[in-house]
């Protein structure tokens, strides 16, 4: 049964529209299992363990060992794995979505049905982070069960901490490809567009900043609130903070920052990838609610 129908049977049977969470529900439920079929969920899904697992050798040859290493040394390498894929990964999913539906006649078609753009928009994104998350869940529980299978001591916080933020990270990603979408009319522009950002947060970013504080001598304070505009370098450092890894390896902009806010840190990243998911999904939706279907 296809979305529209069920929100057709629904109405049907209460003898009027079905409220907006049933709505919300109901298209989020399809847009998930559409996502799970598709052949990017499981080439993302495979490359992220397969690339979780060669991490683990490459630590273990590091440190003079044979074989896997112990997921507590894997996780400084998997965070820079998460840094290229998961990013990437939401960017084009939630890019696609809308403009392959307004490309191919769809979008239209839906908004004729009981719902409004709001809840089709909402149902979109709920349903995408959905397949997110379960691709991040698979990709470091397939790393984590294989490291155990070894007979290695692994970590359950560590791994659960790094799939929290891994997802809060994909979710401000989905909403930042969810704006380019209703932007797009078409999906290889907004796809395109999307890659051209993730290559943007992850390259230019970094080459500027550098560049920028060797240049312009930027004072620590600035080059650590120009750190914060950015998702990538906010994860990479929440999660280097969580893992009792230091921020001191960042340089001393990370020392800046243990010494400057401490127990606030995490306060404070939290407050810059909650900014990453609002806002841009706030803007999508004004935009969506003004932009014709076709």
């Amino acid at each position: 049964m296809t979305t529209l129908s069920l929100v057709r049977h629904a109405t049907a049977r209460g003898g009027r529209a079905p409220g907006t969470l049933a709505n919300i529900l109901t298209l989020a439920r399809r847009e998930l299992r559409d996502a799970l079929r598709s052949r990017w969920f499981l080439l993302y899904t495979l490359s992220f363990a397969a690339l979780g697992l060669g991490i683990s050798f490459v630590s273990a040859a590091a440190a003079g060992g044979v074989g896997l290493s112990g997921f507590g040394r894997t996780t400084a390498g998997l965070i820079n794995v998460v840094l290229l894929v998961v990013p990437l990964m939401a960017l084009t999913a939630g890019a696609g979505s809308i403009a392959s539906d307004r490309e191919r006649g769809m979008l239209g078609y839906m908004l004729a049905q009981p719902i409004t753009r709001a809840e089709l928009l909402l149902a979109k994104f709920i349903g995408l982070a959905g397949a997110l998350l379960a691709c991040i869940a698979l990709g470091l529980g397939a790393c984590a069960v294989t490291l155990a299978l070894k007979g290695l001591r692994t970590s359950p916080s560590s791994i659960l901490w790094l799939a929290g933020l891994s997802f809060a990270l994909a979710a401000s990603m989905l909403a930042v490809g969810l704006l380019i979408s209703v932007m797009a009319r078409r999906a290889s522009v907004a796809v395109g567009t999307a890659v051209f950002v993730w290559l943007a947060l992850v390259f230019v970013t970094d080459l500027g900043l550098m560049a920028g504080a060797m240049a312009m001598r930027l004072k620590i304070e600035t080059l650590f609130a120009l750190s914060l505009t950015n998702p990538l370098q906010v994860f990479k450092m929440w999660s280097l903070h969580t893992v009792d890894a230091g921020l001191d390896v960042l340089g001393p902009a990370g020392l800046y920052a243990s010494e400057e806010f401490g127990g606030r840190l995490d306060l404070l990243f939290a407050a810059c990838l909650a900014a990453w998911l609002v806002v841009p999904l706030a803007f999508a939706g004004a935009v969506f609610s003004r932009r014709s279907p076709l």
